[in-house]
């Protein structure tokens, strides 16, 4: 199992796209860098509500700030993603559509069973 994150930074990640405006962001910011003014216009968010979302962003370690000038630009932290990616591929091994996987189950319990 890959330890790319530790427990607690993925319950931030995972708290932080549990938002849609977050995931909003996050997708915008996957198309290209942008401000956090143009943000909050495609959003329709206040500078206060926009702000906090990046805050809670930013904390997950999902978005990179770069200040130019007196503009505040944000772009994907693709590294942590990437991180994300690799967590989630661990189980990859284990899916398959569910009624396979539930039925597989039920195989393995009754040659259990029968077994005894």
């Amino acid at each position: 199992m890959t330890t790319t994150h530790i427990p607690h930074t993925l319950d931030k990640i995972f708290a932080a796209l549990a938002n849609e405006h977050r995931r909003d962001i996050i997708y915008q910011l996957s198309l290209q860098p942008y401000s956090i003014h143009q943000l909050a216009i495609q959003r329709d968010l206040s500078l206060p509500a926009i702000h906090k979302h990046i805050t809670i962003l930013e904390e997950a370690n999902l978005i990179l700030r770069k200040k130019i000038g007196r503009t505040h630009f944000l772009a994907l932290n693709r590294t942590s993603l990437k991180g994300l990616q690799d967590w989630l591929m661990n189980y990859n091994t284990y899916w398959g559509n569910d009624a396979e996987t539930l039925e597989n189950y039920a195989e393995y319990l009754k040659r259990g069973k029968e077994g005894r």
